[in-house]
Formats: C-alpha cells, structure tokens, sequence
C-alpha cells in the first residue's frame, strides 16, 4: 500500500514566465562567427544554428507539444535519486505485456511519443491486439522532470537497480521484457543482467565483450574497433568533456539557449540517418522540443553527468560474464556504434536480430514504425520458445 501510495499523477505545466524568458534571451543571442572551413566540419554549422533558433523564438509553439506529451499517463514517485518521472501507459488488451523502455542522451521520454501509441494498441499500426504492451518509460535521474541525484555514484548499472525497482516494487510488474537505446541500452542492459526480466531488445549495444589476448576476432570485428578508434578520435570529444568536467561546461549550456542548441544540433544532425539534412529524419519541432525540454527543467546539466558515472563505475563485463536473457537485436544502418552480429552475441543471448534498411541513433523518433515491429516480433519469438 505505501508504494502504491506514493506513486502521484503528474501534468507537466510550464509556466509563461518561463517561456517568455526563453524567448528574450533568444532575442539577445550572440553567436560565434561561422567556420572557414566547410559546414558542419568544425561543429555545428552557424547558418543553420541561425535557421533553428529563429524558428524557437518566433515559430515554435511548446504548448503544442506539452500537450502531446500531457496526453499519455504521467507519475512522480519518490525513490532512492528523488522524485522519478515516468510515463506508464497501460493497453486495453487484457493480454497486453509489461515493457519497460529506457531513452538516452540527449534524449528524453519524448522520443517515444509516435511509438508508445503503436505498442499499446497495434492492431491500429498493422499489428495485431496479441502483441500489444502496456509501456513504462521513465526519466533517467537527473533528466526531464526525474529529480537529479543529490549523491555521486549514480551510474548507469545502479540506475538499472533503481528502474527494475520500480517495475518490480513500485508497479507491481515481476514479469516485464526491457528495450533501449543510448544510455537506455546501458542501462536495460543491466537491468537484464543483474535483475530478473523476460526479454531484453535493444538498438544500440551496451556492454561490450571481455577480451583478452586468448579471444581471436573476425576480420570483420577487427575492422570494427579500427573504425570505432577512429571515430573516437574524430567524433567523440564530448565524451571526453562530457565525462570528466561536465559542471564546467554545464554553465554555459544552462545559461545560453544558444549554447544548448548549438551542442545538442550537431548531435541530431551526425546520429540521425538524415543524409546531411539536420531537420531531415528528426523534424525541426521535434528537435526544438528536446531542447525545450532541457532547457524548462534546467538538466542539461545534470543529464550530462551521467558520462562522470559511467567512467566512475563499474560498468564493464568480466571474463565469463554475459547477457544470459533473451535478446533481440535492431541494427540501424546510422548507429553511431555499429558492431557485427558476431561481436554483439560474445557479449549477449542473441535470439532476433534485425538489419535494418534505415535509420539512425534516435530510432524511436525516426523509424517507430520499424522498431514497433521489431518489437512485437520480439515479444512472439521469446513467449513461443
């Protein structure tokens, strides 16, 4: 009764003041002087930064979007970080399954806005009312309207701890399959190794293989880690930043809307399959609502220091270790970190995988269809065997 108890609705209501102070000091940005060299190749391109926040100051309607998101069942619940924010939209099918989805950075729950729909009621989409879930989707701490853990050592390992909590303790839920991507996939990744859950199903890969000097790679595996140093080379300097000094660079991003957005689009331009367009596959009002979403709730922050953590913690499998549970497998041709099915299955209980003809890292946000599918697919192939 007390964790039923506990457990209150909750309406996201951004007051105007908050919206008009974004909009002011939109009106007063000061931007960099564009790049010598070619677009995008030194960051964020300064025109279409321009483009983008010319539309956030006269074009944009948040209140469109808050009432999107208003529109699926919200709840605040007190735990061991604070108030959880989480979405739990339950499926008139009687039958419906428990599905626990985790987002990613940076990211948040409203990715999952066209495909929460789709897995609660899929006979609508092309499924069938046999495959439906009712959907947990919670706000990592420190992300959206989930409190900010005020003690270190929140990584992404415990945070699985304190998810499958709330499935287990606070809803009720002993028997749940758990999908992410993203940080999501670290985290449903543990969930699945530490804790008891029937399936898990991911986009991204999230806890890389032990090896050592008696593991023989593929060729293809080998070619794989030469791109992923290569690209961690190039690509990856925000880890690098994000994961050792996230409060120095936390200060300018929380005071500039400009700031926010000029770190967050090349993002969503680079790990979209969008073909170089950065409205392409993520639509621009999409992209604004992220942002917004950071900058209303002031976490952009917080959410960063989830890299800290994860260097911190203790996030890597041993000799021996591996995902035992049931897992199914999208891989999208734009994943920033894309490994061969060999690779991903010394590391996980492979039992679907999927090679998909398109899409990118926020895969919920451009392919719901696609991944909607893989899902239902996933949920028939672990209850059949």
């Amino acid at each position: 009764m007390g964790a039923e108890t506990a457990i209150k609705p909750f309406k996201i209501e951004i007051a105007e003041e908050v919206l008009a102070d974004l909009r002011e000091r939109l009106s007063r940005t000061r931007l960099a002087p564009p790049s010598p060299l070619a677009p995008w190749e030194q960051g964020t391109d300064a025109e279409a930064l321009a483009d983008l926040l010319k539309s956030w100051q006269h074009a944009y309607d948040w209140r469109d979007h808050e009432a999107i998101l208003n529109g699926f069942d919200q709840f605040q619940v007190p735990m061991e970080t604070g108030q959880v924010h989480f979405i739990h939209q339950r499926s008139t099918h009687p039958n419906a399954r428990p599905l626990l989805i985790v987002h990613g950075w940076p990211g948040g729950v409203y990715e999952f806005y066209k495909l929460i729909p789709m897995l609660t009621q899929p006979e609508k989409f092309g499924g069938s009312a046999e495959q439906a879930f009712h959907v947990i989707a919670p706000s990592l701490p420190g992300y959206g309207f989930s409190d900010a853990p005020q003690e270190p050592g929140w990584s992404p390992r415990r945070v699985a701890g304190l998810f499958h909590q709330l499935m287990t303790e606070q809803l009720g839920y002993s028997d749940y399959i758990v999908q992410g991507g993203d940080w999501g996939a670290v985290v449903a990744s543990w969930v699945a190794h530490d804790h008891s859950c029937a399936g898990l199903h991911l986009n991204m890969v999230g806890l890389r293989p032990h090896l050592d000097e008696t593991v023989q790679l593929t060729e293809e595996e080998s070619a794989f880690l030469r791109e992923t140093r290569r690209s961690m080379q190039q690509d990856m300097a925000y880890q690098a930043i994000q994961g050792t000094r996230p409060q120095s660079l936390g200060y300018g991003l929380q005071d500039s809307p400009a700031g926010l957005a000029g770190w967050l689009l090349e993002k969503y331009r680079a790990w979209s399959d969008c073909s170089g367009k950065w409205d392409g596959s993520i639509s621009r009002d999409e992209i604004l609502t992220l942002l917004t979403l950071y900058w209303v709730t002031g976490t952009i922050t917080s959410s960063m220091r989830l890299y800290y953590e994860y260097r911190k913690g203790d996030e890597s499998l041993t000799a021996g270790q591996r995902v035992a549970c049931p897992t199914g497998f999208a891989s999208f041709p734009g994943e920033i970190y894309r490994p061969p099915r060999s690779w991903v299955e010394r590391a996980y209980n492979v039992v679907q995988w999927a090679d998909m003809p398109s899409g990118g890292h926020f895969a919920a946000l451009e392919r719901p269809k696609e991944l909607a599918a893989e899902l239902w697919k996933f949920r028939k192939k672990i209850e059949n065997n």
